[in-house]
């Protein structure tokens, strides 16, 4: 009997500034340690990962710049860092190809996107060369004709 495809839940939390501003080349997929009022605040949605990204110290890779707001309710007894620095969890391999691609000119790592895998909460972390002024136009005009094109296949069919 074959599996069923299931559709991917929805992100928790996207940094769409990334696909405009960098070109986005390899993704993996990282842990990420949280504390118990993070994860209360990113099931009732208080997450973003706005100017977030990843820097390589020590053999380990930290997430820096994502903001998870806390709950009132949730963290009454901690002091509450909304924008710490939280560790990401990959294997050794991936932390030494990130570390060798960003030590190169141009290239940086940023987190694209927060989303669920089963009752954990996964990073997408990507290696990103930065755009100039003309490719982010180019891309633009790009999205533009794709969007014009969909609007004339529809009142055609």
């Amino acid at each position: 009997m074959a599996k069923s495809k299931t559709k991917a839940p929805p992100p928790i939390a996207r940094n769409r500034r990334a696909s405009h501003d960098y070109e986005l080349s390899d993704r993996f997929e990282a842990g990420i340690v949280l504390e118990g009022w993070e994860l209360k605040s990113i099931r009732s949605g208080k997450a973003q990962l706005a100017d977030s990204y990843v820097m390589i110290r020590d053999g380990e890779a930290w997430l820096y710049g994502a903001t998870i707001t806390p709950l009132v309710s949730a963290s009454t007894h901690v002091i509450a860092n909304p924008i710490r620095m939280r560790k990401l969890l990959l294997h050794k391999k991936e932390i030494a190809r990130l570390f060798a691609e960003t030590s190169q000119k141009g290239y940086t790592c940023v987190a694209t996107s927060l989303y669920w895998k089963s009752n954990k909460v996964k990073c997408e972390v990507a290696l990103a060369k930065g755009k100039k002024a003309h490719d982010k136009r180019a891309s633009e005009r790009d999205r533009d004709w794709k969007r014009e094109q969909g609007r004339v296949l529809k009142h055609s069919a």
